[in-house]
């Protein structure tokens, strides 16, 4: 199948009801329980799940966090955080992230549409992805204090089912707690997991299902 024609196909389908939840628990490793309801103190934030074509095929951008101590520290992750008033809305938080964290040009972006919104206990950040598309593999100008590196990787191999593990994994938050997690696992060992490991499952089920 043509990328375009990929494309076109995934904007469809999240025009369409989505997979939701069912969909995100295939991947779920959680530091602290989900609680019953999402807490009013929760912060809204956003993500963007970047596809760009190279090698004739599909790729989504992932970034290392650098090593800080908070929460996600040193977790593989999409470009993203925090609303800001200034925001025009949640959409303009995931874009501006990405171009403040990996410097990306927000005018090369397609918006897509978005995923199921995802509440983060250990942050209590209600997360809201959202997938994009750029014509062109991107230029990168990283945020030092925030990005160790970028991962591009090609959703055929990222999905393919040996690209799945079980992980032993710590948090920051509770460092001596070891918990086994379902995770995706690239060539080099790196273990993806968390709630980007659920967002990327959804995205997953909508793209076996296009």
């Amino acid at each position: 199948m043509e990328i375009a024609e990929q494309i076109e196909r995934l904007k469809n389908k999240l025009l369409q009801p989505l997979p939701g939840i069912g969909a995100q628990e295939k991947m779920a490793a959680r530091v602290f329980p989900m609680p019953i309801e999402i807490p009013v103190d929760a912060k809204t934030s956003a993500v963007l799940c970047l596809l760009f074509p190279m090698n004739d095929e599909l790729y989504v951008l992932l970034m290392k966090r650098m090593a800080d101590n908070t929460a996600h520290s040193g977790q593989v992750s999409f470009p993203g955080g925090r609303y800001e008033p200034t925001d025009a809305n949640i959409k303009a938080t995931a874009l501006r992230e990405a171009n403040e964290e990996v410097g990306i040009a927000i005018a090369d972006i397609e918006i897509l549409g978005a995923l199921t919104p995802l509440y983060i206990p250990v942050s209590k950040f209600n997360v809201h992805p959202f997938v994009g598309y750029t014509k062109n593999r991107p230029t990168y100008q990283l945020s030092k204090d925030e990005v160790a590196y970028i991962l591009e990787l090609p959703l055929s191999q990222l999905f393919h089912e040996s690209g799945k593990t079980k992980a032993d994994v710590s948090s920051p938050v509770v460092p001596d707690v070891i918990r086994q997690v379902p995770a995706y696992v690239l060539e080099d060992g790196t273990i993806i997991w968390g709630a980007t490991a659920m967002i990327l499952s959804e995205l997953e089920v909508l793209l076996e299902n296009s």
